[in-house]
């Protein structure tokens, strides 16, 4: 096959690819010879059908295989020969749209290459590396956080309302036209005002209520209700307070440690500590990877792919329009132009992914099974009782296995730099280290 350049501008490249009669109708020959002994065709033996009568039968078939098997290897010898690599697929167009059996067939291919990378001195990249201690004061705001959520409930003086967050004692039975319904009774229930565990309309009519009061409290279920006979029927709950309760904060003691599973207090406390530090040394290292990524942004220029450069910024424009329009969760919105900054944020991240590709790809970075497996299991966390489903569909889908490949393969690029950066660490508090990260947010 021909091999014509017809275009050489910035990093565009476009070749006419001409693949005469001749030398397709020598393929098409070459794929019926090498099929002819093991086919077989009425009134003939298995072999000796003639080639005349096999090329009828196969050869419009062969003919657009043939094509396209002219194309795909022209295509990986240039990139071979080349050392081209394309930044997106490449385009393959045919010129002679009217082609017939007997014509040349004329072929343009077209496609962006990847840049250069220029190499990067990353022993002369210096970044700071926040430590923040978790000092008593926070540990202490944990545990009493903890003490809530441990909670308790004591009774409230005599005569004392219910106020939203108590917890009513009640002994109740439903009724539907006048009449009781199968789960629709309890007694001595705990119910929790303003925990919306009960029918939309029920806890708040109870808000007030004090012990030994009876009140009929009149609710409708939800059309969606779960049992048929009574869904979007009104109903009339008797009920009967027993006990009205305030809410109190669990003692910070052995005993509460022993509820979240230490073996006492103190016990506790280094398990908070622990925590706290692991939370702050990754928000720490978010702060370390932004400075890090700015000192490479500003030590390479070169030029980049204009189709990639694109599909970022219209990426960014509509991941942005939705963060701005929560309420649209279609994406029948029409396009969404992306600004001069969406532009100027996706140059920013092509050029950082091209380098950091190309820096992994020398140092040979790898993303594991074992890695991909644990970032799969992450995410299938959000879709409880569905996770087989959720691992059986990322098999299967390449493009979501890059998209979890990608921050792993970041990452681990980032270390590697790390590695050989100056890196010097600057002990800060909490709310120093916090700051930093509010920053980030706000870039």
């Amino acid at each position: 096959m021909q091999v014509t350049e017809t275009l050489n501008e910035g990093l565009k490249r476009a070749y006419e690819l001409i693949l005469t009669a001749e030398e397709l109708d020598a393929k098409v020959n070459a794929k019926l010879k090498e099929a002819q002994p093991e086919i077989e065709m009425k009134g003939f033996r298995k072999g000796k059908v003639p080639m005349p009568l096999l090329k009828k039968q196969f050869g419009q078939r062969l003919i657009g295989e043939s094509m396209q098997e002219a194309v795909d290897e022209a295509m990986s010898k240039h990139f071979e020969d080349s050392g081209d690599r394309p930044a997106l697929q490449p385009k393959i167009e045919m010129k002679n749209e009217d082609w017939k059996e007997g014509d040349d067939v004329n072929v343009e291919m077209s496609y962006e290459k990847l840049p250069e990378v220029p190499e990067v001195d990353m022993s002369a990249i210096e970044v700071e590396k926040l430590v923040a201690k978790a000092d008593d004061g926070a540990v202490d705001e944990a545990l009493a956080s903890l003490a809530e959520t441990a909670q308790d409930y004591k009774d409230r003086d005599e005569g004392a309302e219910a106020v939203d967050g108590d917890q009513v004692v009640i002994d109740f039975v439903g009724k539907v036209d006048g009449e009781p319904f199968e789960g629709g009774a309890a007694e001595d229930y705990p119910l929790v005002l303003g925990s919306n565990s009960f029918i939309p309309g029920f806890e708040e009519q109870l808000v007030g209520v004090k012990a030994g009061d009876e009140k009929a409290v009149e609710v409708s279920f939800p059309e969606e209700y779960g049992a048929e006979n009574l869904a979007g029927k009104a109903a009339v709950f008797d009920v009967t307070v027993k006990a009205v309760k305030e809410p109190v904060a669990a003692e910070i003691d052995d005993e509460m440690a022993k509820k979240f599973g230490a073996e006492d207090l103190e016990a506790l406390k280094g398990q908070i500590r622990e925590r706290l530090e692991a939370e702050y040394a990754g928000a720490a290292r978010q702060v370390m990877k932004r400075e890090m990524l700015d000192k490479l942004d500003a030590l390479v220029s070169f030029d980049l792919p204009p189709s990639l450069v694109d599909a970022e910024a219209k990426q960014i424009a509509h991941q942005l329009y939705h963060e701005e329009h929560p309420e649209d969760h279609g994406h029948d919105h029409g396009e969404i132009e992306p600004t001069d900054e969406h532009v100027k944020l996706a140059e920013r991240r092509v050029r950082l992914g091209l380098l950091l590709a190309e820096i992994g790809q020398k140092a040979e970075v790898e993303v594991t099974d074992a890695e991909m497996t644990q970032a799969i299991m992450n995410q299938a966390r959000q879709y409880p009782g569905q996770e087989r489903a959720f691992f059986d569909f990322v098999r299967q889908n390449q493009q979501m296995q890059q998209q979890l490949r990608a921050p792993i393969f970041e990452d681990k690029v980032i270390d590697h730099i790390a590695e050989q950066a100056q890196v010097t660490e600057k002990e800060v508090s909490k709310e120093e280290l916090q700051t930093a990260v509010e920053e980030l947010d706000d870039e």
